[in-house]
């Protein structure tokens, strides 16, 4: 990138979601993507389950549901078109006991009602005759969920932002942005360490665990409204490593979800490759903690007594602590989830807490920013 160059739209964030805008927005504007790692997914993107979700669990009107439901069959559409592996797995979501089958067919009412495709409830009988294994009264079954690999995902956004002329900058710092005259002026830390600068006519701030630090330096009150303020939630994955008790399991299975919808539980996802985890949990971080995405083993004992109540089977030489990853959230400890944050504010759009289901509804995004942005 040449210092004092001009684009029609900087974006900050070469996650999964940034990506996808790069992609949409370079049909017809001049684009530069700019990220601080060395290649793109480095943080959030890399660092997740792969599953295409359906828009199960939250309201009808929410952003997370909308954008779900329609990123859903966009994702499958592009897998195909740009030769992303992909599979429909399908999921069971349990009850694990007869007191659960209220909830289980609420949850299900709701599902209906945000309009989310390919479900049924299966009794008893239904669910042993999919999933002889798993210990359940009765599941609701979404065929259209499923797992994509996100590498390739990611891979193939940046090649279609490339191929439209978007400038891609790795390892690239943003140091300091402001309003200007014509729009917005980044200074930019090189790889070298030196300083350029770009100037842009609108600016797009995809920068996930960093969009709130960035909109602050942009002279934004993160606490006001909309609250842009984000806290950070990391989750732990252990994966079932014993061959012939992986093979058991054709289906991502979710126990119901918390109450409040604040966590899914410990539930079991597939890959693209056909690995088998548990996961993820979730612990609180002050907002001065440093990402570490290493593994470790202290949590094996908490994985081992959740999943053992719909696999009760499992053992603990089945496990081995599996990938860490990182949700960015605008609700803190204790408060309610809050809904995905898409703002725009004279040629700025802030995406504050792209937490699950961000890389499912990335491809809606997209189209939500071009909407935003006229």
């Amino acid at each position: 990138m040449s210092d004092a160059e001009h684009v029609d739209v900087a974006i900050i964030g070469a996650g999964v979601v940034g990506l996808a805008i790069a992609a949409e927005l370079s049909s017809d504007r001049s684009v530069a993507l700019l990220e601080r790692h060395e290649s793109y997914g480095r943080e959030n993107s890399s660092h997740n389950s792969g599953v295409i979700h359906a828009g199960i669990y939250y309201p009808p009107d929410w952003l997370k549901t909308t954008l779900c439901i329609a990123g859903n069959r966009l994702l499958y559409a592009w897998a195909d078109d740009h030769s992303v592996r992909v599979r429909r797995t399908g999921k069971l979501i349990i009850a694990q006991d007869e007191g659960e089958l209220p909830a289980l067919e609420e949850l299900l009412s709701a599902a209906r009602l945000n309009g989310v495709p390919e479900l049924e409830l299966l009794s008893q009988r239904q669910v042993v005759s999919l999933e002889p294994s798993v210990e359940a009264v009765a599941a609701i079954s979404s065929r259209s969920t499923g797992v994509i690999d996100q590498m390739e995902l990611m891979r193939s956004l940046e090649s279609a932002a490339v191929a439209n002329g978007t400038s891609v900058a790795y390892v690239h710092d943003v140091q300091h942005l402001e309003r200007s005259g014509v729009g917005f002026e980044l200074d930019v830390r090189d790889p070298q360490g030196g300083e350029l600068r770009l100037s842009a006519s609108a600016l797009v701030n995809s920068a996930g665990l960093a969009a709130d630090r960035l909109a602050e330096a942009l002279g934004y009150d993160v606490d006001g409204e909309p609250r842009m303020r984000q806290t950070v939630n990391k989750g732990r994955y252990y994966d079932i490593v014993t061959p012939e008790k992986a093979s058991r399991l054709q289906r991502l299975i979710y126990p119901l979800p918390h109450a409040d919808r604040s966590g899914l539980g410990t539930h079991v996802t597939l890959d693209i490759d056909g690995g088998v985890h548990l996961g993820p949990d979730t612990e609180w971080l002050e907002g001065s903690a440093s990402l570490d995405f290493r593994a470790d083993d202290a949590r094996r004992a908490e994985f081992l007594a959740a999943a053992q109540r719909f696999l009760p089977w499992l053992e603990a030489d089945d496990l081995l602590p599996g990938q860490v990853g990182y949700r960015t959230k605008l609700s803190g400890p204790g408060e309610p989830p809050r809904d995905f944050l898409i703002w725009e504010d004279d040629g700025y759009v802030h995406l504050g807490g792209i937490e699950s289901p961000g890389m499912t509804a990335s491809l809606a995004i997209a189209s939500r920013v071009r909407e935003l942005m006229g």
